[in-house]
């Protein structure tokens, strides 16, 4: 019995230095994979592209023209193309709305090509001709 109150804890201890060198194993080995071109997310959630892959940092182009320098472990994720783009450039043409749900959405539309405006002048005119209501 006492035997297995000394082995549980040695065990656990174990299983946790066994997945922290894993999870640092893995970490290691997408910093060495980053190329320029490769789209990825920083530990701060910023989103850019590689510019250069110095001994120690990396130049990360966040906007076009814009090139930062970060070190290597502030690199969180190496994204896929497809994804990166999909990130930066809104969604993808799959996600868009199909012709249907389209239709439905002009329908919702209001009838009258009239601009809203929000002028002193439409606000005495009231709701009655598509000005805001009237201030009291």
């Amino acid at each position: 019995m006492n035997l297995i109150i000394l082995l549980l804890p040695i065990i656990a201890i174990v299983l946790m230095f066994r997945s922290q060198k894993k999870r640092q194993s893995q970490m290691q080995q997408m910093q060495t994979a980053l190329e320029p071109g490769a789209g990825v997310r920083t530990i701060g959630g910023l989103y850019a592209q590689v510019k250069a892959v110095n001994d120690e940092t990396v130049e990360l182009e966040i906007a076009p023209g814009v090139v930062t320098h970060f070190t290597k472990s502030a690199v969180a994720a190496v994204l896929e193309p497809q994804e990166y783009d999909a990130i930066i450039n809104g969604r993808p043409e799959d996600d868009e709305l199909s012709e249907p749900e389209a239709e439905d959405v002009a329908e919702a539309a209001p009838a009258e090509d009239k601009p809203l405006s929000l002028t002193k002048d439409s606000a005495e005119k009231g709701d009655a001709e598509g000005g805001a209501p009237a201030s009291k």
